[in-house]
């Protein structure tokens, strides 16, 4: 297979292949962050318990093989592309490599939101097309999204989802839309916690109500793993896609402007001094105060219980949607997504599980007094006839 892009997920998504002795081409047109992948992946593999010399020739996890010759891409079965996480740019690269793929060469995209079909326009062959997404840890993430494209081929999909397996991934099949299924989820709980920072709730106590909920980070920390930039760049899809629940939220804008990119470049919600082990968390940072201050709406002082609700029911009614539109087949598929692609708490037993202990009746009754925020905390028809029947997401499965 080959990869390109050697940033953060592509040199990820080649450790996980590698590790499982299969072996990857990997490209980038940053000359130096290709010299450097080999060391790198062989760094993931050290930091998943792999061998550190993995990408020798001849090596029991496999081989890389770093090159700038399209050739030599052009020659492998799959192709993932993991370059920035824009259309255009994505675009350019398939529009100089497709036509030297052979016949039955499949093509991926690592897209975390940008909608498949956008990006099939232009290919010869959409049928050799699909989404093929990873999440950040790749080593600790177990999911992949298999994204089905409108005109993908069923042994596209097929293929992709044996390799998502064959590297000791779970994939799940999403039909195509904007943010798939966890982005689609997870943005709307990112964009609340920041619209809870703006209405004066300390950074900490949003932290708090979603870790002491079981969340494997809390929303601000994890933006600064994920990183601002992509953060923008991804979450830009939804917001123009459906801009009456999602606001673009100019705090994390406003932050991406001002440099604070997060862990990567040491400072984003929170501060990341040299030295700081990768898997210690970050320390609380009084110089983004300004940043605050200027985004800052009149302050709200609310409970704890309201502050993990408005995180996490905008996340239950945007997947009642994704139900309601048949992106996927079962909310089973919804709460694999999250317990292995978000990291929400195993002991809930899913976004929907968890939901259902509530029951329908009273998630509606809790998004009562969220009116004010418009139509992000209004019942979806779908939530108020379960409601109104007083079933369960699982009411009719076993």
């Amino acid at each position: 297979m080959a990869i390109l892009g050697a940033g953060m997920m592509g040199t990820a998504i080649a450790a996980a292949t590698v590790r499982h002795q299969l072996p990857v081409v990997i490209s980038d047109a940053d000359r130096r962050a290709l010299a450097d992948a080999p060391e790198r992946i062989a760094g993931e593999l050290a930091d998943e318990g792999g061998v550190a010399d993995a990408f020798a020739c001849g090596g029991n996890a496999g081989r890389i093989v770093p090159t700038t010759d399209e050739a030599e891409i052009a020659a492998c079965d799959l192709v993932i592309e993991s370059i920035t996480e824009t259309a255009a740019a994505k675009q350019a690269v398939y529009a100089r490599l497709e036509p030297r793929l052979g016949p039955d060469s499949i093509l991926a995209s690592n897209t975390s939101t940008i909608p498949i079909r956008r990006l099939a326009e232009g290919l010869a062959d959409p049928g050799r097309f699909c989404g093929l997404h990873f999440f950040h840890p790749v080593r600790r993430r177990k999911l992949v999204e298999v994204v089905r494209g409108p005109r993908t081929r069923a042994q596209t999909v097929a293929t992709a989802a044996a390799y998502a397996r064959r590297i000791g991934k779970i994939p799940i099949v999403v039909e195509d839309g904007p943010g798939f299924l966890v982005n689609r989820l997870l943005v709307p709980f990112l964009t609340e916690a920041l619209e809870l920072v703006q209405d004066g709730v300390p950074i900490e106590e949003v932290e708090q109500a979603a870790v002491e909920f079981g969340m494997a980070l809390g929303p601000l920390r994890l933006l600064d793993e994920i990183g601002l930039d992509t953060a923008v760049l991804a979450g830009r899809v939804l917001w123009e896609a459906f801009p009456e629940r999602i606001p673009a939220p100019r705090l994390l804008v406003a932050m991406y402007k001002a440099g604070r990119l997060g862990r990567k470049v040491g400072k984003g919600f929170f501060a990341y001094p040299e030295g700081l082990a990768p898997d210690q968390p970050g320390q609380p940072d009084p110089s983004i105060e300004p940043i605050l201050a200027e985004w800052a709406r009149p302050p709200q002082r609310p409970s704890s219980e309201t502050i993990l609700t408005r995180l996490l029911l905008p996340m239950v009614l945007e997947a009642t949607r994704v139900l309601e539109e048949k992106r996927v087949r079962d909310p089973r598929e919804i709460d694999l997504g999250v317990l292995f692609g978000l990291g929400f708490p195993a002991s809930r037993g899913g976004l929907l599980y968890w939901a259902d202990t509530l029951g329908s009746r009273q998630i509606v009754a809790m998004l009562r007094p969220l009116e004010p925020l418009g139509e992000r905390a209004r019942p979806t028809p779908m939530l108020s006839l379960m409601a109104a029947a007083n079933r369960g997401f699982y009411a009719d499965r076993a």
